[in-house]
C-alpha cells in the first residue's frame, strides 16, 4: 500500500512539474489534430443547430406539407444473402411506418439457406411486393442494381435486412428531398440494437452515436457529408439512373454518395430518421469488418475518385474538402499517429508511463465531452445513458483498436490492392473490378 501511495505522490509531482508549454509539446497530436476535428467542431455545430431549432422545425413542417401533397411512391429495396431470418422483423417495422405509400422489393443474392421459402411465404401473405432471386451470388451492389430496375417508386429507400426502423423513419428520411430540389440522396441515422450484448457491441454503440449521429450531422451541416450508409439511405431513382446505380465491389456506400456529389447534386443526413441494426459481437469479426470498410477509402477516395482532388473543369470546393478531410483524418492521420507514438517512446522514454497515463486521462475528459454532446441531441437519452460506464474503455477502442485496423487495411490496400481479393465480395465481381482498374 505504501508503494502505491509513493507512486501516486511521484506521479502528482510529475504532473505539477509540467508547464503548459511542455504539456502542449507532449500532447500536440491530441490538442492540435484530434480535438479540433472530433470534439470542438462537433460541439460548435451542435450549439449552432440548437440556436436555430425553431427555424429547423419550421423547415421540417414546410417539407412535411410538400411531402404529404406529393405523396410519392417509395420503393423499399432490401438486397442480401441468407437474410431470411431477419426479414419478418424488418417488414413488421415497415408495417408500423407513419408513411404508407411504399412497395417492398427483396432481392435474394443466391441464398443457400431457407431465405427463399421464408420470402415466398411472406409474399403470399402480402407483406412483400416483389421477391427476386439470383441463383448465383453477384454481390450486394449487383443485387441492389437488379432490384432497382424493378422499382416503381420516385425514391428508393435502401435497407439492410437486419435493420428495423422507428415508426417515422421513412417519413423523416424523405423530408430533406423537400428542403431543396438539389438534394438527391439522404442518409438515415444508424444506431446499434445489440449494444448491451457485451463490451464489443457497447463500444460500437458509443462509436455509432458519436461518428454517425453527431459526426454526420456535423459533416452534413458543413456540406461535406460523404457516406450514405447502405443500412439506411434514400435516393431519387432518376438520379440513380443518371449516375449508373451502384458500382460492383466493396465500398458501395461511399462510392454511390461520391458519384451523386460529382454529378453536381447535394446529399444530406437526417439525424432523426432512426434505423437500428445489429453489429458484430466478436472482436475478430469486427476487425475484419473495419478492415473491409477502411480499404474502400483507398480504393475509392484515393484511386477511383482521385479526380475530385484535382483542379479540373468539374472542380467543386465542397467535394474537394469532403474527400480531403476523409483521406487526411481517416488515413494520413493514422500514419502521423504512428510517428507520434514512436517519437514519444524515444523522446520521453524515462517518463513514458506517466505520459501514457496522462494522455489516457485527457482522452477520458474528451470522451466525457463527446458523450455530453451525444446526450444533448439523442432521442433515446434514457436508453443510451448506460453506455457512460464504458467510457473508460473507449480510448483503447478508438485510439488503438480501430486505428490499428485502419493502418493495416490502408497499408495492404495501398501496396497490395487487397480489396480485390476480399472473400466478402464474389470472385467474379472482383475480377471485373480488377479489369476496370486495368
Amino acid at each position: 500500500m505504501d508503494d502505491i501511495f509513493t507512486l501516486m505522490d511521484a506521479y502528482w509531482l510529475y504532473i505539477c512539474g509540467l508547464s503548459w508549454g511542455k504539456l502542449i509539446n507532449t500532447f500536440w497530436f491530441l490538442f492540435f489534430l484530434e480535438f479540433p476535428r472530433y470534439y470542438a467542431m462537433e460541439m460548435i455545430v451542435t450549439v449552432f443547430r440548437y440556436m436555430f431549432t425553431p427555424r429547423l422545425r419550421e423547415r421540417d413542417e414546410r417539407a412535411k406539407r410538400r411531402l404529404v401533397r406529393d405523396n410519392p411512391l417509395v420503393t423499399v429495396l432490401v438486397p442480401g444473402k441468407n437474410e431470411g431470418k431477419h426479414v419478418y422483423a424488418l417488414l413488421k417495422s415497415l408495417n408500423e411506418q407513419t408513411y404508407r405509400n411504399y412497395e417492398v422489393i427483396i432481392v435474394d443474392d443466391g441464398s443457400d439457406d431457407s431465405t427463399q421459402q421464408i420470402c415466398n411465404d411472406l409474399k403470399r401473405r402480402g407483406l412483400i411486393t416483389l421477391y427476386l432471386r439470383l441463383n448465383e451470388r453477384g454481390g450486394k451492389a449487383s443485387a441492389a442494381n437488379f432490384g432497382a430496375h424493378f422499382a416503381r417508386g420516385k425514391y428508393i429507400v435502401h435497407l439492410d435486412a437486419d435493420s428495423s426502423l422507428d415508426r417515422d423513419a421513412i417519413e423523416k428520411v424523405l423530408l430533406p428531398f423537400y428542403y431543396d430540389p438539389n438534394i438527391k440522396a439522404v442518409g438515415g441515422c444508424v444506431k446499434v440494437r445489440n449494444g448491451r450484448d457485451n463490451i464489443c457491441t457497447a463500444m460500437q454503440a458509443i462509436e455509432y452515436l458519436k461518428t454517425i449521429m453527431v459526426g454526420r450531422t456535423t459533416s452534413s451541416t458543413l456540406g461535406i457529408y460523404r457516406v450514405i450508409s447502405g443500412a439506411f439511405g434514400a435516393f431519387e431513382v432518376k438520379t440513380l439512373r443518371q449516375v449508373g446505380y451502384w458500382d460492383i465491389g466493396p465500398g458501395l456506400d461511399g462510392d454511390i454518395t461520391q458519384k451523386i456529389r460529382k454529378a453536381g447534386w447535394k446529399v444530406h443526413f437526417a439525424p432523426d430518421a432512426i434505423c437500428m441494426t445489429n453489429v458484430p459481437v466478436k472482436w475478430k469479426a469486427l476487425f475484419k469488418q473495419r478492415m473491409r470498410w477502411s480499404k474502400s477509402l483507398v480504393r475509392f477516395r484515393m484511386r477511383k475518385h482521385r479526380d475530385v482532388l484535382m483542379i479540373n473543369k468539374n472542380f467543386m470546393i465542397l467535394n474537394f474538402l469532403s474527400n480531403f478531410e476523409n483521406i487526411f483524418f481517416d488515413c494520413i492521420l493514422n500514419y502521423i499517429w504512428l510517428f507520434y507514438m514512436i517519437s514519444l517512446l524515444f523522446i520521453y522514454r524515462s517518463n513514458v508511463l506517466e505520459i501514457f497515463l496522462l494522455g489516457y486521462l485527457i482522452r477520458i475528459f474528451f470522451s466525457l465531452w463527446a458523450f455530453g454532446v451525444v446526450m444533448a441531441v439523442t432521442e433515446r437519452r434514457r436508453e443510451e445513458f448506460y453506455l457512460i460506464v464504458y467510457l473508460p474503455l473507449i480510448s483503447f477502442y478508438n485510439g488503438y483498436f480501430l486505428r490499428i485496423a485502419r493502418l493495416v487495411a490502408h497499408t495492404r490496400e495501398i501496396f497490395f490492392f487487397s480489396s480485390y481479393k476480399d472473400p466478402w465480395n464474389p470472385g467474379k465481381t472482383s475480377i471485373w473490378a480488377r479489369m476496370e482498374r486495368a
